[in-house]
């Protein structure tokens, strides 16, 4: 038997996809808990800025000591809002150390425009609003990032307090409790954020760690459940030859009698040949089919191009099954091709015709995608089987 095992490419086959793991369906859990979060981030910076800033400011406009400069502010603060919520929500990068200073410069530059009777008031904006902006801007980054920001925004509203001379007990204590508030809700949120996109991440891994590991083991059971009713059945078939030999009931030189004995060993080989740990299990069955032929006297070439894709084994055996019957029946000569590519896989043998009645071509369908198709064709002098998987 002579053997061609150098792999050739094959036209006309596409190239293979590669498989979503369960790392991939863990980051995209990720990835929506995470999307679910910068838009809750993005709206209440947006809403708070608009539905609470705005009409405060406009309300005491006239009490305001620069009210050009505070509105202003308010109005490019918008802008860097909506320019950097609809980046964070596309994914695109932020550049944030000139978004954090033009925000800082409207921090200083409001606290420094808003007269000292409105500085504990919603007119004074960036009390409550700047806050939001800075988580906006500083998403998915460490979260000591945000604290420093909120540390400046601190300070600079301590010293807007001792500039407009508010340094009371009681002016103290207020500042203490809206650097309190402004600052331990975006905390809150920006450090939750990440901790619930870190958890959604490990609980994905995990489920699908879990249901990776129960398919495989289902997968297994029927395997074991299919093997050992295949094994009955050419089992059954091999002791049905051997008991009519013993009883006398069958001939052994009778050709149909040993088309019968081959095809059981040929079967009970392949079944065998299954279970064995090779890097191409179809090419192993198949010449485990071919070895036994060969030893009965049959001269036979097998030769193989490309290298077959992993399949799973009722693929295999459908592609088997009528090569190695039609083998068990062959005299003369035989000649068995295998031609592989990523997304198909051809196996066929040709050997002089027995002249029998002709079978029809057929298709099944077949685990792992795509369908098997048989086609038995002769014309008087050469049978061509072949058996064809396309994904």
């Amino acid at each position: 038997m002579s053997t061609d095992l150098r792999a050739a490419p094959t036209v006309g086959l596409a190239s293979e996809r590669a498989p979503v793991g369960p790392g991939g369906a863990a980051a995209d859990v990720a990835r929506t808990s995470d999307g679910g979060a910068r838009l809750v981030a993005v709206v209440i910076a947006l809403v708070w800025h608009v539905a609470v800033g705005l009409p405060a400011v406009l309300a005491a406009r006239a009490e305001l000591a620069v009210p050009e400069v505070v509105l202003g502010g308010w109005l490019l603060t918008a802008a860097l809002g909506v320019a950097a919520g609809v980046r964070l929500l596309r994914r695109a990068p932020l550049p944030p150390v000139p978004l954090l200073a033009l925000l800082v410069t409207v921090d200083v530059a409001v606290f420094a425009t808003a007269s000292d009777t409105l500085l504990f008031t919603a007119a004074n904006w960036v009390w409550g609003t700047l806050g939001w902006f800075f988580v906006v801007a500083l998403w998915q980054r460490p979260v000591h990032w945000l604290l420093v920001m909120l540390g400046a925004h601190s300070l600079i509203a301590l010293a807007a307090l001792v500039g407009y001379g508010a340094t009371s007990a009681v002016d103290l204590a207020r500042y203490a409790m809206y650097v309190y508030g402004t600052s331990s809700l975006p905390t809150a949120v920006f450090a939750g954020a990440a901790v619930i996109a870190r958890l959604a991440r490990a609980r994905a891994t995990a489920s699908a760690t879990a249901n990776a590991l129960t398919a495989e083991r289902e997968a297994a059971e029927q395997g074991r459940r299919e093997r050992r009713d295949r094994l009955a059945l050419v089992g059954s078939a091999a002791g049905a030859v051997l008991a009519e030999l013993a009883d006398g009931r069958a001939d052994p030189t009778d050709p149909q009698v040993q088309r019968r004995a081959v095809l059981a060993a040929a079967r009970l080989r392949r079944l065998i040949a299954e279970s064995d740990d090779v890097p191409d299990p179809l090419l192993h069955e198949l010449r485990a089919a071919a070895d036994l032929a060969e030893r009965t006297g049959l001269p036979i070439d097998l030769v193989t191009i490309g290298t077959p894709p992993p399949l799973p084994v009722r693929v295999r055996r459908q592609l088997a099954d009528p090569v190695v019957a039609a083998l068990a029946g062959a005299t003369g000569w035989a000649r068995v091709t295998v031609v592989s590519g990523p997304d198909g896989v051809e196996v066929s043998l040709v050997t002089p015709d027995r002249a029998e009645p002709r079978s029809a071509g057929a298709a099944s369908p077949a685990d792992g995608g795509g369908q098997v198709e048989h086609h038995d064709e002769r014309d008087g002098e050469i049978r061509w089987t072949q058996a064809r998987w396309r994904r």
